[in-house]
């Protein structure tokens, strides 16, 4: 029976948690989804600050509610169902408004399958006002960068030629503990709107952009620009009854 580690390497500074890739985390072609590694991700996100000492609980008490901004992803050669693999993270220098965390899926080989870095957003839960990262002093100053092998988390440009494609709720399964829809659960949205000749795509990179909470009851409506000779496709997700933007994504194949 196989036993999965955690452990810290580089004198703390990256946290790496071992796990083989289930079949209910797969696609129809036995990859691990986009939506399991935004989820993935996001929970060692989560336990490194746990054992860092940084609980949401604790968070909590000093009125601190970490959301993550913007994500990119690139696919080097996607996970496969039963594969064991090591997900390494790290937080780096900060910006001034955003903590920056990178991560590196690689196989039990130490062969890179998935690069990705992701900025996160303070934000006081009470008064719903962002938090200048110079201020978080629950931990110590960050002096840390490695390199990066994909895609800058940037501002995503929106094409303004847009086709509506399917609408999609927010039900009960979608929200997380802070009450709204789980950012793993956007890059499915993202996948599940496309036409079928998309989805079988092989994509390389994938970046996504979180503008605004989507809610128990809201209802999406999804758009899409398919740049065909750029080999990128713009996915948009609005709320129905305000236009409000929730997320913007893009997927290159």
């Amino acid at each position: 029976m196989a036993e999965f580690k955690e452990w810290y390497s580089d004198d703390g500074r990256v946290f790496n948690r071992e796990f083989r890739a289930m079949f209910s985390q797969c696609t129809i072609n036995h990859e691990l989804s986009i939506q399991e590694m935004l989820r993935l991700t996001s929970d060692v996100a989560v336990e490194d600050y746990r054992i860092r000492g940084m609980s949401t609980a604790v968070l909590a008490e000093h009125n601190i509610l970490i959301l993550v901004s913007r994500m990119a992803v690139r696919f080097h050669r996607m996970p496969m169902a039963d594969q064991i693999i090591t997900l390494s993270t790290w937080e780096e220098t900060p910006e001034p408004l955003q903590l920056k965390r990178g991560y590196l899926f690689s196989s039990d080989q130490g062969e890179p399958l998935v690069s990705s870095i992701s900025t996160w957003l303070l934000v006081d839960p009470v008064v719903r006002r962002i938090i200048p990262t110079k201020k978080f002093t629950l931990r110590p100053d960050i002096t840390y960068e490695r390199p990066h092998d994909c895609m800058e988390p940037g501002k995503i440009q929106v094409p303004q030629e847009l086709v509506p494609l399917n609408r999609r709720p927010v039900c009960f399964s979608d929200l997380d503990g802070n009450g709204h829809t789980n950012n793993s659960r956007y890059g499915a949205y993202t996948v599940d709107c496309l036409p079928p000749e998309y989805q079988q795509k092989t994509f390389t990179d994938f970046r996504i952009n979180f503008a605004k909470e989507a809610m128990l009851g809201d209802m999406l409506q999804m758009y899409a620009a398919f740049d065909d000779a750029g080999r990128k496709i713009t996915v948009v997700g609005r709320k129905v009854d305000s236009g409000e933007t929730c997320f913007e994504s893009e997927l290159y194949y």
